[in-house]
């Protein structure tokens, strides 16, 4: 489809004076056919078939953003689910020189993010997923650029509680091993992952896919607020069709990079993905647009409604932009990432519980949310598997990035620095679930499930 000299202009001004970028291209590459029973072999040809392509995404992501003045923010890999290829090398020691691979691969040619480090275990686990799960801690302790997730549920399959007990566990070794916690920032726990999905840490390049893909995740919070504060006066329906409009233009952005670069990898182009993705600057923040809507500060009665409004109206705008529409494509409402968030919870407007209800409309779940390093692992999970349920009987994409900061109480704040912020250590229930969570097995598919 053919782009006009006005939209290259329009999208021109929304770069140079509200903020838009595109937050991430990701390659999606194929790993299974490096797989060799010579555990060495292997390595060298996942190492090399990452390396090359790290390198070439690097290349020619530079050449477009001078081309088009439009930034590129950030370059990444995800992976064929490493537990998937490593069957036949099942041992701990072993993922952890995979993960080692991964992050001296892409370690020198400028990608952010290497995402595939995990596995799906809706239903059950086969002894390589068991020992994956266990390396975690050494994985995270060892490198600087993998990430991981578990995808522990769906509306067909139901949830696998027995994994997110584990996974409570799992994070507190996690916290504890990695400084300033920030292992706990590279995984996360899904229900209904889409194979698809641009950014991390959940991304990997799903069993439908073919060998590489070009997915671009686009981002605009700046140029949603600009236009928001300039119609102070319209109806919620205007509002919407106001918020529709941008949508369709910073999405036909959006495709117009990410074709043109899967065209210059010489790969198809897979997705767009129309998630609003925040950053630790001044208005480029989900939770400043639904205060510019007219909620006094986010977090309070009627930001869940605003949410809901917001994101129904991106994705009808995007639906309109680009048929190539995916990933996650819903709200981030990273707490620390998104100064807005950050200032609710530090105000008292944003409780652990209401930002649980936020993400139950159009928000893709809890996002990088630090809790006290003294909570119990079984908590952990209880406020893991409240999240997803949401994803299970709504069958949506739901997650959870949460870290127990280790060391640290309610009201202390964790400093990540760069696109991952600063945290707020947000205050949890006293209370136990562990009762509830003993009783393991396996939350059942809903009703809505029978389909066929």
């Amino acid at each position: 489809m053919a782009f006009t000299v006005d939209e290259i202009f329009e999208t021109a001004s929304m770069t140079l004076f509200r903020g838009f970028d595109i937050r991430t291209v990701t390659l999606g590459i194929n790993i299974k056919d490096c797989i060799d029973s010579d555990f060495g072999r292997f390595k060298e040809n996942v190492y090399d078939r990452v390396r090359d392509n790290s390198a070439r995404l690097v290349s020619k992501t530079e050449e477009l953003e001078t081309k088009y003045g439009i930034p590129i923010t950030n370059q990444r890999i995800s992976i064929t689910p490493v537990s998937q290829v490593m069957e036949t090398h099942a041992s701990e020691g072993k993922f952890v020189e995979m993960a080692e691979t991964l992050d001296d691969a892409i370690g020198d040619e400028g990608v952010d993010f290497v995402g595939g480090f995990g596995a799906s275990v809706h239903k059950g686990t086969t002894r390589s997923e068991e020992v994956l799960i266990e390396s975690l801690p050494e994985v995270f302790s060892r490198t600087e650029s993998v990430c991981s997730f578990l995808n522990v549920g769906s509306h067909k399959a139901g949830m696998n509680l027995d994994i997110v007990i584990e996974v409570g566990k799992i994070l507190k070794e996690i916290s504890r091993k990695t400084e300033n916690s920030i292992g706990c920032a590279k995984f996360v726990t899904f229900v209904n992952a889409p194979e698809d999905n641009p950014f991390m840490a959940g991304a990997f390049h799903g069993g439908g896919e073919p060998d590489f893909s070009l997915n671009v995740g686009i981002s605009g919070p700046g140029v949603l607020k600009g236009v928001i504060d300039k119609n102070e006066a319209c109806d919620l329906t205007e509002l919407s069709e106001i918020i529709k409009r941008t949508a369709f233009k910073t999405t036909r952005a959006g495709k117009l990079i990410g074709r043109e670069l899967a065209g210059q990898l010489d790969v198809p182009f897979g997705i767009v993905d129309l998630s609003l993705a925040p950053s630790p600057m001044e208005d480029d923040s989900v939770a400043k647009i639904i205060e510019s809507m007219g909620v006094e500060k986010m977090g309070t009665h009627g930001s869940t409604m605003a949410v809901a409004l917001l994101m129904d109206a991106i994705k009808k705008g995007g639906a309109m932009a680009s048929g190539n529409v995916g990933g996650l494509s819903g709200t981030f409402l990273p707490v620390s990432e998104d100064l807005g968030m950050v200032e609710a919870v530090q105000d008292g407007a944003l409780s652990l519980e209401k930002l649980e209800a936020l993400t139950s409309v159009c928000s893709v779940g809890l996002d990088m949310v630090a809790i006290p390093g003294d909570t119990s692992a079984g908590k952990i999970s209880a406020i893991i598997a409240d999240e997803l349920s949401i994803g299970i009987i709504n069958n949506k994409t739901e997650s959870v990035r949460i870290i127990p900061a280790h060391g640290r109480e309610a009201g202390d704040v964790l400093e990540f620095g760069g696109l991952l912020g600063r945290a707020p250590v947000m205050d949890v229930s006293g209370y136990s679930s562990d009762g509830l969570l003993s009783r393991g097995g396996r939350f059942p598919s809903p009703l809505t499930s029978l389909k066929n």
